[in-house]
C-alpha cells in the first residue's frame, strides 16, 4: 500500500495525533475551509452545539499534509476515524493535494457531508461568535479551538477575514 498522506486543515494542523514522518504545506482545489459544523461532541454538545471546521465545497484551501510511513498507516487510519468520523458529518475522501514544493500527492481527508443534520452552512460574524463563545465539549472549549486554529492558520501566512473577526468578538 505504501505511505499514507493525510491533509489537515484544522486542530489536525496543529495536532495530528498520529505519527508521520514528514509534514508540508500544502494546497486542496475545490474545497475550502469553513467553520461550518455543528460540533455535538468534542467543542460542543447537542444542547450547546458548539462550531468546528469542515472542509466545503468550492475555492481553494492550504493546510498541512503529513506523511504516515506503511508501518503506521492502519492505526493513523484507525486514530482518525475515531476522532473524525463520531457523528458521521464527515466524509472519508482521498483527493489530489499539490504541496508547496510542488509534488502532487493523494491525501486522505475529511469533507463535510452537506447533507448531515450537524451542517451549519454559512453563519454571520456574530452568530458565530455567539456559538464558539458558550459552547464546551470533550476536548475543550470551543473559543480555544477557535483561536488556535487562527492562530496556526496565520502561522501558515495565511490570512482570514472572517475567522479573524469571529475571534475579535470572542
Amino acid at each position: 500500500m505504501g505511505d499514507l498522506w493525510v491533509f489537515g486543515y484544522g486542530s489536525l494542523i496543529w495536532r495530528p495525533g498520529f505519527p508521520f514522518q514528514e509534514r508540508a504545506k500544502a494546497r486542496l482545489a475545490g474545497f475550502h475551509r469553513s467553520l461550518c459544523i455543528h460540533s455535538h461532541v468534542h467543542r460542543g454538545t447537542p444542547e450547546r452545539p458548539g462550531l468546528v471546521f469542515g472542509l466545503d465545497r468550492g475555492g481553494s484551501c492550504v493546510g498541512m499534509a503529513f506523511r504516515v510511513a506503511e508501518e503506521d498507516r492502519e492505526a493513523a487510519v484507525a486514530y482518525l476515524r475515531a476522532r473524525e468520523l463520531v457523528t458521521n458529518v464527515y466524509r472519508e475522501v482521498t483527493l489530489p493535494v499539490r504541496l508547496l514544493d510542488g509534488r502532487p500527492v493523494r491525501a486522505l481527508a475529511y469533507v463535510v457531508d452537506r447533507g448531515h443534520a450537524q451542517y451549519a452552512g454559512r453563519l454571520g460574524i456574530d452568530e458565530a461568535a455567539a456559538l464558539v463563545a458558550r459552547s464546551h465539549g470533550q476536548s475543550g472549549p470551543n473559543v480555544d479551538y477557535v483561536r488556535s486554529a487562527l492562530t496556526e492558520i496565520e502561522a501558515l501566512g495565511l490570512r482570514d477575514p472572517w475567522l479573524s473577526a469571529v475571534v475579535a468578538r470572542l
